[in-house]
């Protein structure tokens, strides 16, 4: 038999997976990546029911640490937001759970490797495209895209194969992890209509207005209020404080990697709160061709980051960029939580420059005299001047 690696998420397509790989000559492993929407219990639910389809085993890889270090640092150096909305919260973690899976593939020198992707979507690219570069060797399964499967026919399949769970479609889809929560549904397939509140799988609890303080340092987020953690607590800690004001939803739409419109809702209440709050103290901390030049770059990183092109090495040598103009981007700020939105109130830190030493803007300036001033903006006019000299003749 071929030893096969399968991306398993204890979904139906990828049950079907292990089920109909196992019939059809293939010993299949089963690797779940938590990257954030796993906890102890699930895990273990998760291997209970790999064994009972037939897995030769099944492997839970914890790569939330990983997850954090090699990408969502550097979301936040970036200030990345796909359409200036989507936090990238599902696209940036398959990216890292292709890569685990391609070096547990390589690991238990494994002939074949599997996901449960479909044809229409952009998880099928990021997968192939991650093990065809890290794995060239390696054949590629795809069972749910290549059969072109229906939900009919995959349950029936494995009822007929002595596995009568119940498969019944939730209404809403939901896909949790460090960096946010996509949430499918009914209405995003089409362009009309918003996702009602029972969508969301936080609900609004607290009420009452209130600020916290956000501790930066270095660009990560090390500290809530007057309690230091480390940044990946830091994120859940936020999590669990500012999705109780229902904070951070919305509906993305963006192009696919196979050319077509889509449409997501999704509930990232820390990762909208981090990015904001850090943006806020970049504009304080970095000169503003830092800041101009920083812009052009984090676009173009989240962009082929969901486009799954991670491993080009070009994203290398933008996350050293994005580090290096971290230097100055710590400091404190302080955020309001209000019921479905926060305000940012202002930041403390060592390194602002707004330093009062050389003038307040449209107060007094300290720096330089009014002559100066005039012959600074007579020169600078100088191009233009010229321009409407030449071209109103």
């Amino acid at each position: 038999m071929k030893k096969l690696v399968l991306a398993y998420s204890g979904g139906l397509d990828t049950s079907y997976c292990i089920k109909s790989l196992s019939q059809n000559g293939y010993q299949v492993h089963a690797v779940s990546v938590n990257t954030g929407g796993f906890d102890k219990i699930e895990t273990e639910e998760l291997a209970k029911k790999a064994e009972a389809l037939g897995a030769a085993s099944y492997t839970p890889i914890d790569a939330v640490s990983s997850f954090y270090q090699k990408i969502v640092k550097y979301l936040v150096y970036g200030n990345v937001l796909k359409n200036n909305t989507y936090p990238l919260s599902v696209s940036a973690e398959r990216v890292i759970q292709a890569v685990a899976i391609a070096e547990h593939a390589q690991k238990i020198n494994a002939e074949c490797i599997a996901h449960g992707s479909t044809g229409a979507g952009n998880d099928q690219v990021r997968f192939d495209m991650i093990f065809q570069i890290m794995c060239p060797d390696i054949e590629i399964v795809t069972p749910i895209r290549d059969q072109q499967l229906s939900r009919e026919s995959e349950i029936e399949y494995l009822k007929s194969h002595g596995v009568d769970w119940p498969w019944e479609k939730a209404q809403y889809s939901i896909n949790k992890g460090l960096w946010g929560t996509s949430v499918g549904g009914s209405e995003t397939l089409k362009s009309r209509d918003p996702l009602p509140e029972i969508a969301y799988p936080s609900q609004l609890t607290s009420k009452e207005a209130q600020t916290i303080r956000l501790q930066f340092e270095k660009g990560e987020l090390v500290g809530l209020n007057e309690t230091k953690y480390d940044p990946v607590e830091a994120i859940q800690k936020l999590q669990e404080l500012a999705s109780s004001y229902a904070i951070g939803r919305d509906i993305h739409v963006g192009d696919t990697i196979i050319g077509i419109k889509g449409r997501v809702g999704f509930e990232a209440a820390a990762p909208m709160v981090i990015i904001k709050a850090h943006h806020l103290l970049e504009k304080h901390t970095l000169s503003k061709w830092q800041q101009f030049q920083k812009d052009q770059m984090a676009n173009f990183y989240g962009m082929q980051l969901h486009e799954g092109q991670y491993l080009d090495p070009v994203m290398r040598d933008i996350e050293v960029f994005l580090e290096n103009t971290q230097k100055t981007v710590s400091g404190s700020v302080f955020v309001t939580l209000h019921p479905h939105r926060f305000t940012l109130d202002g930041i403390e830190s060592p390194f602002d420059l707004m330093d009062s030493s050389f003038g307040s803007y449209g107060e007094m300036n300290l720096g330089w005299t009014a002559e100066e001033a005039k012959g600074f903006i007579k020169i600078s006019a100088n191009a233009n001047k010229i321009h409407q000299h030449v071209n109103n003749k």
